[in-house]
């Protein structure tokens, strides 16, 4: 009876060797700093999720603060496969899935209720899948606020705008975007903005609250003007390399666990607003509400009509406007 009980722990120790040593630990980027960022955060709930559901076989690993490469430079390890993830700002794909460049459009989403609205429903799927061609499987999208404009002085108005230079994503939407408001659009990787607004290099920059808050760019500049031009979404895509050798099962336990994920970033979100705001306004920092949006949005006709110049874009477009 011991020779037997002791083969049967011997059998369990083996059988929980052997799953150990099958566990697989997939790679995700993301450039934030924070490790409580809610993109970050969201990802690692993520994994928590698969790592239950799998019995340890799959696990996330989140390399953030940019240790694996710009937004750009992940998305192209990710299209070959020689990184499992990345979570990334939608415009760094708009040059490769031009569904994406829908939910960048300017003044698209009259509000973040709207955005979530849309992008949950047919028209959000529809544009996740778009960059599967491109070797890319858009797994969720996760919110990235309402950018505004900031700068060393209010912008309350296009006028305002007028020949500043600002940093923009490397995109030819977001050039066109700031260039249209009078400005001078200007490309910069994330990790250099801080310096170049410091050293004037550039005059302003757009993003939401909790970038200004967590690349600690209020430091720089203290005028946070509330344009809220555009609702880009962050999203979180995967290889399509990689995604291809799994089992249909796991490919449908990564989109569950993914899925499930967004509520938990939404929550962050809202909650890193709401700190981040405190942060900068302590910093000195003062938050300009009483912008003309209405004179930035006039100046944006010819974007849309250089962007959205196809019948299947218009109609993407008009669904998300009618999905109020």
């Amino acid at each position: 009876m011991k020779f037997k009980f002791n083969r049967t722990l011997i059998a369990l120790a083996a059988g929980t060797l052997g799953l150990a040593a099958h566990a697989v630990e997939f790679r995700s980027a993301d450039v934030h700093n924070s490790d409580d960022y809610p993109t970050v955060a969201a990802v690692k709930h993520m994994s928590e999720l698969l790592d239950k559901r799998s019995n340890g076989k799959y696990k996330i690993k989140v390399f953030n603060k940019g240790a694996l490469g710009t937004e750009k430079e992940t998305i192209d390890q990710v299209k070959i496969g020689a990184l499992e993830m990345t979570r990334v700002n939608i415009s760094p794909l708009n040059s490769l899935c031009a569904k994406t460049l829908v939910p960048t459009m300017p003044f698209l989403f009259e509000s973040i209720a709207h955005m979530r609205k849309s992008l949950d429903g047919p028209a959000g799927e529809e544009i996740l899948k778009s960059c599967e061609p491109e070797g890319l499987v858009g797994l969720a999208f996760y919110d990235s606020g309402a950018r505004s404009i900031y700068a060393k002085k209010p912008v309350k108005t296009l006028a305002d705008a007028k020949g500043m230079k600002i940093r923009v994503q490397q995109s030819d939407l977001w050039v066109s975007l700031i260039n249209a408001m009078g400005a001078n659009a200007t490309p910069v990787p994330i990790g250099e903005v801080y310096t170049g607004l410091k050293t004037g290099l550039i005059d302003a920059a757009e993003n939401n609250i909790p970038s200004y808050d967590g690349f600690k760019h209020y430091e720089a500049v203290k005028f946070y003007s509330r344009t809220e031009h555009s609702m880009a979404p962050e999203m979180l895509v995967m290889s399509k390399a990689v995604y291809d050798k799994l089992p249909k099962a796991d490919q449908d336990m990564f989109r569950a666990a993914a899925k499930e994920s967004v509520a938990f970033q939404r929550k962050k979100w809202d909650e890193q607003e709401a700190k981040s705001l405190e942060v900068v306004t302590k910093g000195g920092a003062t938050i300009v509400s009483d912008v003309d949006k209405a004179s930035f949005r006039a100046a944006m006709a010819p974007v849309y009509a250089k962007f959205i110049s196809t019948p299947d874009l218009q109609r993407l477009v008009k669904t998300i406007q009618d999905n109020k």
